[in-house]
């Protein structure tokens, strides 16, 4: 090895941890501007923005926030090349402002939707897409939130005793995932191949995970939402699977545009006994494999 080559792969091997440390540091500026942690997992970065300043209901349920009122904005790709993606959870009066400042960031808004019925206060479900410096779509984002009340720096969640039998859940929907007081979170990828958008690989978890989410309402009456993101064939056996089981789809639509093969997001409402709640699933589950 001449003494040229061994210093190049001296200055290689230095640069590694350093390139390594920037990374680290421009994703802990990422969670310093959005005012919450970044919960690194399935090859994304996500920051998760809770409304727990919010209380709803769902006629006598209490939604609780990590049921279905979790804002939140993924990141992946390098700092300086990324693709974000997320959803807001905005009240009626929050939709316009923050709509107008989307634009003004030059923030691509894909959908403007409900995921659930019935709901009081009534909730808008905004997903945005945008692409890249990380720290610049950052302080994008961050301008548009502030416009709402979203309880900035999230705090770690109070803990509460576990209410919910996650053993019966995740081996009713033969699946594990994670828990906290009386709500249970699980995630699949029901999309089989690549998704590509704008002729760039979309992260699986990012783009097309489908999050189900489970609360006890008391020792046997459970709810449970979320949506499964699926190609077009696999849409009318999903909903004749929820029907017959009495979950209601709340929502069909989409979440991106442009992507390739064209998805579509089926959010729904789920409530009854818990072991009639996840047979109902588990049978979606299975009409979409």
């Amino acid at each position: 090895m001449t003494a040229r080559v061994a210093a190049l792969l001296l200055i290689a091997t230095l640069a590694r941890p350093c390139s390594g440390r920037a990374q680290q540091g421009s994703w802990d500026t990422v969670g310093r501007i959005l005012g919450a942690a970044d919960a690194f997992a399935a090859g994304y970065h996500r920051y998760n923005l809770p409304r727990r300043d919010l209380s709803v209901r769902v006629g006598d349920v209490p939604v609780a926030p990590q049921l279905a009122l979790g804002a939140w904005a993924g990141f992946s790709g390098t700092p300086d090349d990324v693709t974000m993606m997320g959803d807001l959870v905005l009240t009626s009066s929050e939709v316009r402002p923050v709509l107008a400042e989307l634009a003004r960031e030059r923030l691509e808004v894909t959908a403007v939707h409900n995921h659930l019925v019935g709901e009081a206060p009534q909730l808008t479900y905004i997903h945005f897409h945008g692409q890249g410096g990380a720290v610049e779509l950052a302080r994008r984002l961050d301008r548009a939130i502030a416009l709402t009340p979203t309880p900035r720096p999230v705090q770690p969640a109070p803990g509460q005793p576990l209410t919910i039998d996650t053993a019966a859940v995740f081996t009713g929907l033969g699946h594990s995932g994670k828990a906290q007081g009386a709500v249970a979170q699980l995630s699949f990828i029901l999309v089989q191949g690549q998704v590509t958008l704008d002729g760039r690989p979309v992260s699986p978890a990012l783009g097309y995970g489908s999050p189900i989410n489970l609360q006890m309402v008391d020792g046997s009456r459970a709810v449970a939402t979320g949506d499964f993101a699926v190609t077009g064939p696999k849409v009318g056996g999903l909903l004749t699977a929820l029907a017959q089981h009495g979950i209601t789809a709340t929502s069909v639509h989409s979440h991106l545009i442009g992507e390739s093969p064209p998805l579509y997001y089926i959010h729904f409402w789920a409530d009854g006994p818990l072991p009639d709640v996840l047979r109902g699933l588990r049978t979606a589950l299975d009409a979409v494999r």
